[in-house]
């Protein structure tokens, strides 16, 4: 069939820039731990699982606070289906941890990169759970992103990243996440979604890091604020996107979230990525690319 260039509607463009202000607040949470992760002139850095908690907590307050002032939004939970979201909380509050930890001791960038392995990781994972097929696509995808990861860490060389170890981590339970999300997207509502999720990961974060809490400062609970309240308007944002416009079309504009993390980087910390990390952050991206975008005949 003859292929004929066809102009996205209106709404497809909304769900672009829907994407890209998602990107830039994803971001900006990989910013706001970092920073909590660092030791200040007054006060120590907190541990990664404190951080999570933070997030998970405060994203709860805000979205209880959203049902509070609008009670016909409230969801119903009959129906809900608790193992998979149980599965997809811990899953999710094991991949935030490890990023926190990751960036806290590696560029923001690079960490934000090797994290991008997690569509790679929930292609593979989809192959040996759900009974999905390899492809010369998918092969392909994921022979970049291996070559992307392996030029930002440099294993066996002294520049070898120990940290990077936790961002692969990271992708690991978030590919194991988005598989389980993949379960619940046929049935259950974003909003029910959302408020399941973040109160089993506030149950387990808040529990787990009663074990290493250290007071924070009056800033450093501002910080923790913030990262719940900017994760969770990453996430609606990214809900509204995924609703206006077609997936393949929307999800590249979504890594646009290593541009605002370098550009992070630098603005706080002066940080310039490598000529090796730079290339192996367009590979990783490429792959991921290859797997998010169709094309579409006319």
């Amino acid at each position: 069939m003859n292929r004929v260039a066809i102009a996205p509607p209106a709404s497809s463009w909304v769900a672009i820039f829907l994407m890209l202000a998602s990107g830039a607040l994803v971001a900006a949470t990989s910013l706001l731990a970092k920073v909590l992760g660092l030791p200040g002139e007054t006060a120590l850095g907190l541990n990664p699982l404190q951080v999570s908690a933070g997030r998970f907590f405060f994203a709860l307050c805000a979205l209880l606070l959203f049902v509070l002032l609008r009670p016909s939004a409230r969801p119903d939970f009959a129906g809900a289906r608790w193992r998979w979201h149980i599965l997809r909380s811990v899953c999710g509050w094991l991949g935030i941890t490890c990023m926190f930890a990751a960036v806290a001791r590696m560029p923001l960038a690079e960490a934000t990169a090797i994290s991008f392995l997690n569509p790679l990781v929930a292609m593979l994972l989809a192959v040996a759970m759900l009974g999905e097929h390899l492809n010369a696509k998918k092969i392909t995808a994921a022979g970049l992103a291996v070559c992307g990861a392996l030029l930002i860490l440099k294993p066996g060389l002294q520049a070898f990243q120990p940290a990077g170890v936790l961002a692969l981590g990271a992708a690991l339970f978030i590919g194991f996440e988005v598989i389980f999300v993949k379960r619940l997207s046929d049935s259950e509502p974003a909003l029910r979604v959302l408020l399941i999720n973040n109160s089993i990961g506030a149950a387990i974060s808040v529990a787990v890091a009663a074990f290493v809490w250290a007071w924070p400062t009056g800033f450093q609970w501002l910080m923790l604020v913030a990262l719940g309240v900017v994760m969770v308007a990453a996430q609606s944002l990214f809900i509204q996107s995924m609703k206006r416009g077609e997936a393949s079309f929307v999800i590249p504009a979504l890594y646009s979230v290593l541009v605002f993390a370098s550009f992070y980087d630098f603005l706080l910390y002066g940080a310039v990525p490598s000529r090796s990390a730079v290339a192996g952050a367009l590979l990783i991206v490429s792959g991921a690319m290859v797997l998010a975008v169709r094309r579409r005949k006319r």
